[in-house]
Formats: structure tokens, sequence, C-alpha cells
């Protein structure tokens, strides 16, 4: 899945998920996108910022350690649900 900020030609900016770019593409071609706030079909991609992470040049993200004995016991929670 992905998410896009699209706009419509009234210039309403809302946010739409698409299985992928071309279900995207097809869908606007098809005018299957609708503004949520007038209706309007003619929809194009909006201007979005990246996402980058925040930090300086070498720092690590901060995630929780695992515990001593590792994931294997079920204590580390990215190991939840696996």
């Amino acid at each position: 899945m992905i998410i896009y900020s699209v706009q419509c030609s009234h210039g309403h900016v809302f946010d739409e998920w698409f299985s992928n770019s071309a279900d995207y593409d097809t869908k606007a071609a098809a005018g299957e996108i609708a503004c949520p706030a007038c209706g309007d079909s003619k929809i194009s991609k909006a201007i979005m910022a990246p996402s980058v992470a925040r930090g300086g040049a070498g720092s690590a993200p901060d995630f929780p350690s695992c515990p001593a004995g590792g994931c294997a016991g079920g204590g580390c929670s990215f190991a939840n649900g696996f």
C-alpha cells in the first residue's frame, strides 16, 4: 500500500491510499478519485514532503534494547507477533 497526498482542481488537498503507483494512475485517469470536500474528480498528486528520519550524521534510531537473552524468549518488542 502507498499513500499519496492528492489535490483536486479547486485546491483541496487530501490523502488517499492506493495498492501501488499504477493503481493511482489508473484511478486518476478514470476519474475514480473524488475530493471529499467538493466531489471534484480532477485529481493530481500534491507536493509531499519526504519522510526522513531526524538526527545528526551517524545517529542511530532510538529503538528499545533487546533483553540480554535475545529475542528467543519472546522478550523483544520487535519479535512480538512472530
